[in-house]
């Protein structure tokens, strides 16, 4: 009889070494030195690097702690950062003793994900206020929880010497904070201090002599000249602003003129949201936009003031003119807090305008050199210093529509974060539209949009665009086998891709049909069943040669057919009729046979002269494309009305108009109504919409007395009633039951809010952005997705 054995350990005391790769936003947001705190808690070996595909981690110990370890990886994950998976597997045991990290290995495809930029944390914000830290009044103080990461990464994995730090040596303080695995900056990689820099300069303007250095402290200097009314140029973190008191009506009104702006509002910066309460409708989703990390520009509806009210703290009336939105952000950066003023600091400016460094239509300044040259028939002076922007950010932009986020503008602070897509896709480049162009990149189930790139019509956007994308592939690891443009023969982008094809198929999607699968796409439809999708912009490229943008689509990734529209008439001088609404008014009235008499506004706004040569081209048909375009019919609804005859910045007379109907009595609920004619061919082809009679009641409204506001709002009521009543025909005749609603004229929460409200109370499923904007700035999402589909199955669709 043997003797008996021993028992074996313990299945939780049995030591074990697991490896485990972490994917995600896992560099530069303090990821490794995280886990090395959690394995030197749990009593674990090993060590943890960055790799280009992420963070990659072994542990070994007792098998109860490196369970405990895996478990806690995303639970307690530091803030700035996104898990998107772990995977993990059981390597031999090695035995040793202690955790470390390594140095990053660079071998391999890139697969990791940069975090975007960050606002200063409000540990970093005390330090700044403090005067017995070190880095009291540091205009770059940062920890792993805040500050710069995608303007200044130059390559992965995310390490100081992968980034435009890489130039600044650390001190002995910063380099003992950076070792030390108890501390917060430890392996923050942006990591300085007054010791070991960036440093700050402030350059005047010496004209016609070269800007020269003021002696002093450059922000005490600064906030100075901001009193006195000058122009800041700032260097920021994606680029240059320019700035200025925005309670100075004579400096902002010399911005306005400097920058060719028009009446395009600008942006203003405050210290605080309560700076701002007295001045906006600020609910309790607008303060949380405002004080997020991201720190957008959060447009908001303006108060108007008071009679009688006390001036207060008061933008000027040059700061958005006509618009019934301010668009307020806080300050991002520690510098932006300096300029604001700390407790205890001499009185200055409390609201500054803070605008993009270029001229209007430009790109944004990032290298010192360009602006001192580019903007110096702007600025005043230049509040700059020596830590290079390597990758250009503008701001993004948001607002809120029912309680929702509604983005604008995708930049600053989400990119370059990628969506998830609903379907997995061969690598793929979408190039977007020619209007606020932004590009995306995916494969797989990853779409990485680019930061927004701006109008494609400027030679230096078009170069910023070209760069941006080669920045982008070498970050996400993607190289394109498809690429992915509009329709338009002329779009610049369309152009790029195919000089760039390099023998790559180049996908052309219709941009309805991009706006559409754009919205699918961001609320995960797999395209398995059609949408009703209604696209309303301002112009878009139509299968049939006409200029569309009031479209009834019925689509899926595979397709769409047409199924309504709003009715033609002519764009009389194409991008005249744009700038010039009356144009447009006058355009509509003839189509729909009403006569131009002088006591409308359109035909007085319109100039004798060119009213005779617009008639001449309107009988000939000469340079009038027909045209679908809602926006366009917002324009000439604005014109008619009285409200905005001339626009100086891209849907202006919308904006106005909006603005007219949110004045309008509430008790007043009348809607104009549309006509809706069969289709021409009596074939089941596209209902039309035709805006006749809505113009018909509007000349009888406004010559029985009516004010601009109540025909603004009957307009907004009139269009909602239309969207309703052509998804409730498709759907009875076509069956789905789902509506997106996309498009710029969608920016409008007006008629978003009105759409949505009465397309769910009949009971459909409403599709809005909240991710991407609706406008073209979230169009190379759906291009991709139609793009993907139509390379694996065939050709374009259409």
């Amino acid at each position: 009889m043997s003797a008996p054995q021993a028992p074996a350990p313990a299945a939780e005391d049995a030591p074990r070494r697991r490896l485990v790769t972490v994917r995600g936003v896992v560099q530069g947001v303090g990821f490794r030195p995280y886990l090395y705190g959690l394995a030197t808690e749990l009593a674990l070996s090993g060590h943890v690097t960055n790799t280009p595909e992420g963070v990659v981690v072994e542990v070994e110990g007792a098998a109860s702690a490196v369970d405990r370890f895996c478990e806690r990886i995303c639970a307690q994950a530091p803030p700035l950062a996104r898990v998107d998976s772990v995977d993990h597997r059981e390597v031999p045991s090695v035995g040793g003793s202690g955790f470390a990290i390594l140095t990053s290995r660079t071998d391999g495809p890139a697969r990791t994900l940069v975090s975007p930029d960050t606002a200063t944390c409000a540990d970093c914000l005390a330090e700044l206020a403090d005067p017995d830290d070190r880095r009291h009044r540091h205009p770059f103080v940062n920890c792993t929880h805040c500050g710069p990461r995608f303007t200044i990464v130059t390559g992965v994995p995310y390490d100081r010497a992968h980034t435009t730090m890489a130039g600044f040596a650390m001190c002995p303080d910063c380099a003992r904070e950076y070792a030390d695995p108890a501390d917060r900056r430890f392996h923050a990689q942006p990591v300085a201090c007054p010791s070991c820099g960036p440093r700050l300069r402030l350059l005047v303007a010496r004209r016609p002599e070269p800007p020269s250095a003021l002696d002093g402290d450059p922000v005490t200097e600064a906030r100075a000249l901001l009193a006195r009314g000058a122009i800041l140029a700032v260097k920021g973190l994606g680029g240059y602003h320019l700035a200025c008191d925005a309670t100075n009506q004579a400096a902002v009104a010399l911005l306005r003129r400097r920058k060719a702006r028009g009446d395009k509002p600008f942006a203003v910066m405050a210290a605080n949201a309560d700076d701002v309460r007295p001045l906006v409708r600020m609910g309790p989703e607008e303060r949380s936009l405002l004080e997020d990390r991201v720190r957008p520009v959060v447009l908001m509806r303006r108060r108007p003031r008071a009679p009688g009210a006390a001036a207060g703290l008061r933008p000027a009336e040059a700061v958005a003119p006509g618009s019934p939105d301010l668009g307020v952000l806080l300050p991002y950066t520690p510098l932006h807090q300096l300029l604001l003023g700390l407790p205890g600091d001499p009185d200055g400016p409390r609201l500054l305008v803070m605008t993009s460094g270029n001229v209007s239509g430009e790109p944004i300044v990032t290298d010192d050199a360009e602006a001192l040259e580019r903007l110096a028939h702007l600025a005043d002076a230049w509040l700059t210093h020596d830590r290079p922007i390597h990758v250009p950010c503008d701001d993004s932009v948001v607002r809120v529509c029912d309680g929702q986020p509604l983005v604008i503008r995708r930049s600053r602070g989400h990119a370059p974060l990628p969506l998830t897509l609903p379907l997995p896709v061969r690598p793929v480049l979408a190039v977007g539209g020619d209007l606020k162009n932004a590009f995306a990149l995916a494969d797989g189930r990853r779409a990485w949009l680019s930061a927004h790139i701006g109008d494609m019509d400027d030679v230096g956007t078009q170069q910023a665009f070209e760069r941006a994308v080669g920045q982008l592939e070498s970050l996400t690891g993607v190289r394109p086998e498809v690429l992915a443009s509009d329709r338009h023969p002329d779009y610049r982008s369309v152009r790029w891709a195919e000089r760039n094809a390099a023998r790559r198929p180049v996908v052309r999607v219709q941009h309805h049909h991009a706006h559409v699968a754009s919205a699918m796409a961001e609320h995960g439809l797999d395209g398995a069943r059609p949408v009703i999708g209604v696209a309303f912009d301002g112009t878009g490229h139509g299968d049939d040669g006409a200029v569309w943008g009031g479209e009834f689509l019925l689509a899926d990734y595979d397709g769409f057919t047409r199924i309504g529209h709003l009715a033609y008439v002519p764009l009389p001088g194409g991008d005249a009729a744009v700038r010039r609404p009356y144009r447009m008014a006058l355009a509509h009235l003839r189509a729909a046979g009403i006569p131009r008499s002088a006591d409308l506004a359109c035909t007085a706004a319109c100039p004798p002269e060119e009213l005779r040569v617009l008639e001449r081209q309107l009988e000939r048909g000469l340079h009038c494309a027909p045209t679908s375009s809602m926006g366009r019919l917002f324009d000439a609804v604005s014109s008619l009305a009285g409200v905005c005859h001339r626009a100086g910045y891209e849907a202006q007379a919308a904006v106005e108009l909006e603005g007219a109907a949110l004045r309008a009595p509430a008790e007043d609920s009348t809607a104009y109504a549309f006509a809706l004619r069969a289709a021409r061919d009596g074939a089941g082809g596209p209902v039309r919409a035709d805006p006749a009679p809505v113009l018909a009641a509007i000349v009888d409204d406004l010559r029985a007395g009516l004010g601009p506001a109540v025909v603004a709002a009957r307009f907004h009521r009139g269009v909602a009633a239309l969207v309703h009543r052509l998804c409730a025909l498709a759907r009875e005749r076509h069956g789905p039951d789902t509506v997106a609603l996309t498009g710029g004229v969608f920016a409008n929460t007006l008629l978003s809010s009105a759409c949505a409200a009465a397309l769910r109370e009949d009971g459909f499923t409403v599709l809005r952005h909240r991710l991407v904007p609706p406008n073209d700035g979230g169009l190379a999402l759906g291009q991709l997705m139609v793009a993907a589909r139509a390379a694996s199955t065939g050709p374009p669709p259409g």
